[in-house]
């Protein structure tokens, strides 16, 4: 089977390949990857080694020099394959015994039925993947042309909602697999059930992922990169909004915390020894200096600061913030040994405390998941109260707050209109010896609709933290020496 290829509308490299090369990396620094000067170098010297001729092994190459952490993969690979797409411009599909006279730019058949039947019949075949790739590759090249093309303000655009929609996913799965257990005859077993279904789940997947590549690469070509990079570019996981995540970035954004904990914790580390060290007091060391004629000769070192102090995190874990949440006590409580005591409590419209949940040995994900399931952080609509949640901490743990402790409360501020109780927030603040809250929303949203922001902004810090990395830094300036 050959691939036949129309000129492209835009030229791929205008700069040659070395610029080529400087702008994807660019790129990448624009989508939050960092990639310093040495990596470029590399990059280049991989490219030079490997060239052009097989894009997976410079896929790799590239990979390898440019990459610091594995879970920016995937938004590597979205990104290679808009700045090194596996094609340009429109490719038609030549069978093996077709002349190579036929014309490269035939028009795609628009029969979907006729389409959905070549799928089946492809991805059902027992054969080497890699010749299925290929042609599966050719075959989504027609499907986007005929079914995804669409004319948008800005000239002619792609749409994978469109191709799939066209090619009926469902459908076409339970033909896929009815295929795989026709070998099996009528009663196929469970385990041969499982294993064509597992399968006919995979190949439907990896042709909806081929499907979005396809798009964006054709749509690349016809609006430019940067508008395919805004809309269709994977977020780093430290990058996504905690209002904004499903679920999978949030599962995504937990295997985060290791590596940020692993960060702050050694820069806290190091605040600590400076701390240790001790600084230098300027006016005894001047005053002692007066019984050697005015020459500092002996440094006089101030006081080291008291011990780590405790940590009193009051959260909300209603549905609206529980990802931001939840992600938050993970990175807190990988940061615990940084403190003499971590206590944990949660609400939704009554507060509870929860530290039990996040012991040494407790499994973290599971211990979040616990909380709205067992603890008691709810008595009425299920709605959040921060007035009521205030009130029922005082009056269960009147005692926890004290100059010794450091109050965290993470949570949007959105009280429903309820009574948010401000003074007895005051008395908290007042109580600890420092107090911040941690906000999940952009700070253009406070104070709009039910939010009660405004008015916990003139008792407590308040600090916007919409994804990971803001998180991180906002913490990292917060920890106590």
């Amino acid at each position: 089977m050959a691939v036949r290829r129309t000129s492209p509308p835009q030229p791929l490299a205008p700069h040659g390949f070395p610029g080529h090369l400087v702008e994807f990396v660019e790129a990448l620094r624009g989508v939050g990857i960092a990639v310093g000067p040495s990596e470029t170098v590399d990059a280049g010297q991989v490219m030079t080694v490997l060239g052009l001729g097989d894009r997976e092994v410079l896929r790799e190459g590239l990979a390898c020099a440019v990459l610091r952490r594995p879970e920016h993969r995937n938004t590597y690979d979205a990104m290679f394959d808009l700045w090194f797409p596996a094609a340009l411009g429109a490719r038609t599909v030549l069978s093996d015994d077709e002349s190579d006279a036929q014309a490269p730019d035939a028009a795609p058949s628009q029969d979907a039925e006729a389409m959905r039947a070549a799928l089946v019949e492809m991805l059902a075949r027992n054969e080497d993947m890699g010749k299925i790739d290929d042609r599966l590759a050719a075959m989504v090249a027609q499907i986007v042309e005929a079914f995804g093309k669409y004319s948008s303000s800005r000239g002619p655009s792609y749409s994978s909602y469109q191709a799939l929609k066209a090619m009926a996913l469902d459908e076409l799965e339970g033909k896929l697999l009815a295929g795989l257990l026709a070998p099996y005859g009528e009663e196929p077993t469970p385990t041969q059930e499982q294993i064509a279904k597992a399968m006919a789940g995979k190949r439907i997947a990896q042709l909806r992922r081929m499907v979005e590549a396809e798009t964006k690469r054709r749509t690349a070509e016809q609006l430019g990169r940067q508008h395919v990079q805004t809309y269709g570019i994977p977020q780093l996981a430290e990058n996504v909004e905690f209002l904004r995540a499903s679920g999978e970035q949030l599962r995504e954004m937990r295997r985060v915390v290791a590596p940020l904990a692993r960060t702050l914790a050694s820069r806290l580390a190091a605040r600590r020894r400076r701390s240790r060290a001790g600084q230098i007091d300027l006016r005894k060391t001047l005053r002692k200096s007066m019984s050697t004629g005015g020459v500092p000769i002996e440094v006089v070192l101030k006081k080291p600061r008291p011990a780590r102090p405790e940590l009193v995190v009051l959260c909300d874990v209603s549905g609206s913030v529980a990802g931001f949440s939840h992600f938050t006590l993970l990175l807190v409580n990988a940061l615990r040994q940084q403190f003499s005591r971590v206590r944990v409590f949660a609400f939704i419209d009554t507060t509870d405390e929860v530290t039990e949940l996040f012991g040494p040995d407790s499994d973290l994900a599971v211990a979040v998941q616990r909380i709205t399931r067992e603890a008691g952080v709810f008595t009425r609509d299920g709605h959040s109260d921060y007035g009521h949640a205030f009130v029922s901490f005082l009056d269960k743990y009147p005692s926890v707050l004290s100059p010794r402790s450091s109050l965290l409360v993470l949570g949007d501020g959105r009280n429903n209109y309820r009574n948010p109780e401000v003074d007895l927030l005051t008395h908290m603040v007042t109580a600890s010896r420092h107090a911040h809250w941690l906000n999940p929303e952009p700070k253009h949203l406070w104070g709009s609709g039910d939010s009660a922001v405004p008015r916990y902004e003139g008792v407590i810090p308040m600090h916007e933290c919409r994804s990971a990395k803001q998180l991180a830094a906002v913490i990292d300036q917060l920890l106590p020496v």
